[in-house]
């Protein structure tokens, strides 16, 4: 299924001078539903976080760009669970002292929750300051899991328990890890885990939700660093997508099954997938940053990415990773933050039974 382009066109309260402009979003899942059915966009900029929040369901004014503060707070990573809450994960640096925090989100367009301290997994600061940039993911029980790469190159994992208390830090080994771990709760409850690592990628999966997490068999293929997203494509059975090493395009990865490249020309930067009904078919559609800048999207059917995915570069230059959701009138809505630091939208076209989209929309 071939896209066609769009045409150029304590609570942490918003800080009350003007906001800085974005910079590019080091992970795709920034652009997230609420449980009012309005999209915000969240994008990372000096200092902070900026926040753009559709007005109504499907658009297409937006409010925003709104700035929290986040002083030494790099490197975050979103999740939302099924309630809704969005979660905020961090790597803080104050001085030579390290530690991840969270914050949450519990209402599209209210203020996040101060920021909470989940520590570090060591005591000692020297090896504190080498653990890695967190992933997380939240199950269907509203947990949050939070995974970083440890001193040692293994990996760490912190997570709530069943009576929304957070559990002490776990180490749940592996060796020779890159950072850019990638985690996903699938619709049973379970959390796997994805990491690239030297000569080889790591996995770690659940038996039943709430389970302990074990070490699965290593895949053989060695994502380039920080490019990993994973997308539940059936019950279950997540399909990861990642830029590969050797420049050779994006690759589609079903563990236990096939590896298919998939062309393309991406940039330092991960994939954003997404689950879509387009023209009553169950479609993947995937975006990425090229190597030009330009925001490059394709869709096919759901699994069936060997029958041949077909990429088209639409829109300006952008920063960061590009980022998809479907929004209240299920149309598929791609974003990208601009050159210009400003929140780029267009959507799929409401008449159309492909996924052909408008024009882009400076926010």
């Amino acid at each position: 299924m071939r896209p066609r382009s769009a045409r150029k066109t304590e609570r942490i309260s918003p800080s009350p001078s003007g906001p800085p402009p974005a910079t590019g979003p080091e992970t795709s899942r920034w652009l997230l539903r609420g449980k009012d059915h309005r999209l915000t966009a969240y994008a990372p900029a000096e200092g902070g976080l900026l926040r753009w929040t559709e007005t109504t369901p499907g658009g297409p004014d937006w409010t925003g760009p709104l700035f929290f503060p986040a002083p030494g707070i790099g490197h975050l990573t979103l999740a939302q669970g099924p309630d809704g809450y969005v979660h905020f994960i961090g790597r803080r640096r104050m001085g030579d002292a390290v530690d991840l925090v969270h914050a949450i989100q519990y209402q599209t367009g209210r203020p996040l929750t101060a920021w909470h301290s989940l520590g570090n997994p060591y005591k000692e600061a020297e090896r504190g300051l080498r653990v890695g940039i967190p992933a997380a993911t939240v199950n269907t029980a509203g947990s949050v899991h939070v995974f970083v790469r440890n001193a040692g190159r293994g990996i760490q994992m912190r997570r709530q328990a069943a009576n929304g208390k957070w559990e002490g830090w776990k180490d749940l080994k592996g060796s020779k890890a890159h950072d850019g771990p990638a985690a996903v709760a699938t619709s049973s409850g379970t959390v796997e885990l994805l990491v690239p690592a030297e000569g080889r990628t790591l996995r770690w999966t659940q038996e039943k939700p709430g389970g302990e997490l074990t070490q699965a068999e290593d895949i053989p293929y060695t994502p380039a660093v920080r490019t990993v997203t994973g997308l539940e494509t059936a019950d279950d059975r997540v399909t990861y997508y990642w830029n590969d090493s050797d420049s050779k395009g994006i690759t589609a990865h079903r563990p236990g099954g096939e590896t298919v490249p998939l062309s393309g020309t991406p940039a330092d930067s991960p994939v954003a997938a997404l689950r879509a009904g387009i023209g009553g078919h169950d479609c993947t559609v995937l975006a990425h940053r090229g190597h030009d800048g330009r925001p490059v999207l394709a869709a096919c059917v759901t699994r069936a990415e060997s029958d041949g995915v077909w990429w088209t570069a639409t829109g300006e230059e952008c920063v960061g990773a590009p980022a998809l959701a479907v929004d209240a009138t299920g149309r598929v809505v791609l974003a990208v933050i601009g050159r210009d630091g400003a929140l780029h939208v267009a959507r799929q076209k409401p008449e159309e039974k492909g996924l052909a989209l408008a024009a882009w929309t400076r926010v």
